[in-house]
Order: structure tokens, then C-alpha cells, then sequence
């Protein structure tokens, strides 16, 4: 279960990056005007918008990215706590169901099955890591 969730964290990570790439460079192209369901007037009226919100999509990535490979669980649950809180706001925000599917349900998963696999571990081995 360790390596699936982890495995998670790296999907919600690759998603983040697809985010970046969608609205810093996609944006003002027939796949961003697809994706988001916009005009090509309204998106070039938002582009630096958009790009400014791909960037941090982009520093979501690189911080679940970080707690891969430094193997640091407080850093991995503040990422995916971020990014499940972007996504209940993007919700909010914007009306639509499909941000949180999409962004907030996968990072929970990820918590979810990370934080299962390291308390199983944990308790069999009587450590304490990570509390």
C-alpha cells in the first residue's frame, strides 16, 4: 500500500505539471479554449491570469515532487492538504463539481492511502516515525 499511495502522490504531482502547462502555454489555443469552455476573446483577456495560476499549480507540483524525493512526510501532507484545499475553492469559486473531482479527490486518495500505508508499517514495527 506504500508504494501505491506514493505512486498517487506522484499522479497528483504530474497532473499539477499538466495544469502548468495547460494554462501558461495552452491557454489562448483551441485546447485551452476547449478545455475551459471559454471564447478566444475571454482568453486572451485573462491570459496573464491564467499563467499566473499555472505557476502556482506549478509550485504544487514541485513541493509534491520535493516530498517524493526527500521522503518527507509533513512535507507530502501539507502539499496534498494544499492542493485538496485549491480544489474545494476552485469548487466553491467557480460552480462547478468537476474542480474537485479532478483535483481535490485525487490528492485526499493520495493522503488517504499514504497515511494507511506508513500507520500499518508503523504500528507493526512499534515506531513512531512521522507523528
Amino acid at each position: 500500500m506504500h508504494i501505491l499511495g506514493l505512486l498517487l502522490v506522484a499522479l497528483v504531482a504530474l497532473e499539477h505539471l499538466w495544469f502548468l502547462v495547460l494554462e501558461m502555454f495552452l491557454y489562448q489555443t483551441p485546447t485551452g479554449l476547449q478545455t475551459f469552455h471559454i471564447s478566444q476573446h475571454a482568453a486572451d483577456t485573462c491570459a496573464v491570469l491564467a499563467k499566473n495560476q499555472g505557476l502556482y499549480n506549478g509550485f504544487l507540483a514541485a513541493g509534491l515532487v520535493t516530498a517524493l524525493l526527500t521522503r518527507s512526510p509533513l512535507m507530502r501532507r501539507f502539499q496534498l492538504a494544499c492542493v485538496i484545499v485549491a480544489g474545494i475553492y476552485g469548487t466553491m469559486s467557480l460552480g462547478s463539481t468537476t474542480v474537485i473531482l479532478l483535483q481535490s479527490l485525487p490528492a485526499l486518495v493520495a493522503l488517504i492511502v499514504t497515511e494507511l500505508g506508513r500507520s500499518v508499517p508503523a504500528r507493526q514495527a512499534g515506531s513512531s516515525e512521522g507523528k
